[in-house]
């Protein structure tokens, strides 16, 4: 595959480059370098910073608002962001719910929607998986029965990421249980967070963040004008969000540069030790892992590049997410190695920005690796677990 800039993306590369180097909000640079956890403000204050350079909507088209960048551009743009260890934009609007109003809405919704979610005004976060259907996705039991004008919703939505900071939740809810395949009969539909009768219970992880949520509801009255497309159809709408989602786990550049500090790292004495680079096993592995990351950067070209041309991302997604997930917990893995017992030890006071920098335990974000690591176990697991990748790749990728 060819992936020689001409100039003028040379030119964009620069332009991008320099926008990260010097028009990044005031303190978050800071954070992202001690490790510092983001607060919901920094994201926002981020986002809105792209929206401020027109590039917020990086992947919707111009008649909404997005960039109208070419495939090659939207690769650079995912690389000069992972390169400066810029904040990740909180997809679950920009990158999930906002493509399909403009795909499968109608006039009055992308008129009331959109331009919230392209200038981060509104937080939003993803009602899919349930208590007894996660994977097996087609399974769910939440209910939205319509009465009169109003849907009313009884159900409980489970792994909801972030949803403790969101305004709206997008949901898929079961609008009909007469139908001949559980697909159908699955319905869409768009609820404000602030509706009585919703309630937010926090799940801890098992590195101790609350970072996901089992959401609630009873009788809730969700306006029937908040339906996306067609009553039933809610399967199709929600397939090509997962391929969106599945595309963007991949995570190529981020890892890649996880891979270039690591390397750097290793080439170091630490601490008067033998750098890690003198440990033949450990670079054996790394450069493994390098090998198959390249290959999985061609498989993501590919695939922006039928999305340029107008389609859905395919199933060509899962394979992104299968190998995108393997390769993020293969780096976590060599992070948690180099840090040797420095894994061990977290101290959260020292991930302050008024934490003195000489006293830290370890060297950079080494006490942190482990937390890393136990956190991203969930990345083979969220967006359609990878089991269920490879039957979709068997499917309608090698038509077994």
């Amino acid at each position: 595959m060819n992936v020689t800039f001409t100039d003028e993306e040379l030119a964009f590369r620069d332009e991008v480059r320099t926008f990260f180097r010097d028009e990044m909000p005031e303190g978050i640079v800071e954070k992202r370098r001690l490790g510092v956890p983001l607060e919901p403000k920094d994201f926002i204050r981020f986002q809105k910073a792209l929206y401020r350079k027109g590039w917020a909507g990086y992947n919707w088209p111009v008649e909404y608002g997005g960039t109208g960048w070419t495939t090659v551009q939207k690769h650079i743009f995912g690389v000069e962001m992972a390169e400066a260890n810029a904040p990740g934009i909180i997809t679950f609007g920009l990158g999930m719910v906002g493509p399909v109003i403009y795909t499968f809405g109608n006039d009055e919704q992308k008129q009331r929607f959109l331009p919230d979610i392209l200038e981060s005004n509104v937080w939003w976060c993803q009602g899919y998986s349930e208590p007894g259907s996660g994977s097996d996705l087609a399974s769910l039991k939440m209910r939205a029965e319509l009465a009169g004008d109003h849907y009313v919703v009884n159900g409980t939505k489970t792994w909801t990421t972030l949803g403790q900071f969101a305004d709206w939740i997008f949901c898929l809810a079961r609008t009909s249980t007469d139908v001949a395949r559980r697909q159908e009969g699955i319905s869409f539909l768009l609820i404000d967070m602030q509706t009585p009768g919703i309630t937010v219970t926090p799940i801890i992880t098992i590195e101790g963040d609350h970072e996901v949520n089992e959401i609630h509801f009873e009788d809730v009255k969700v306006p029937a004008e908040n339906l996306i497309g067609e009553e039933g159809k809610g399967w199709t709408y929600g397939k090509v969000l997962l391929q969106h989602e599945r595309t963007g786990t991949a995570r190529v550049a981020n890892t890649n540069y996880r891979l270039t500090n690591l390397r750097q790292q290793a080439s170091r004495s630490v601490r008067g030790a033998e750098p890690l680079a003198n440990d033949r096993n450990f670079m054996r592995k790394l450069a493994a892992v390098e090998v198959e990351l390249k290959a999985l950067e061609f498989t993501e070209l590919r695939t922006l590049a039928a999305v340029a041309s107008g389609k859905a991302p395919g199933p060509e997604s899962s394979i992104l997410k299968l190998k995108g997930t393997e390769l993020q917990q293969a780096v976590d893995e060599l992070y948690v190695e180099a840090a040797g017992y420095y894994a061990l030890p977290y101290v959260p006071s020292q991930y302050t920005l008024d934490f003195p920098e000489d006293d830290r335990v370890g060297e950079g974000s080494e006490t942190q690796s482990s937390l890393t690591y136990f956190n991203f176990r969930k990345a083979s697991i969220y967006g359609g677990s990878n089991e269920i990748q490879k039957n979709i790749i068997a499917k309608h990728v090698l038509g077994l």
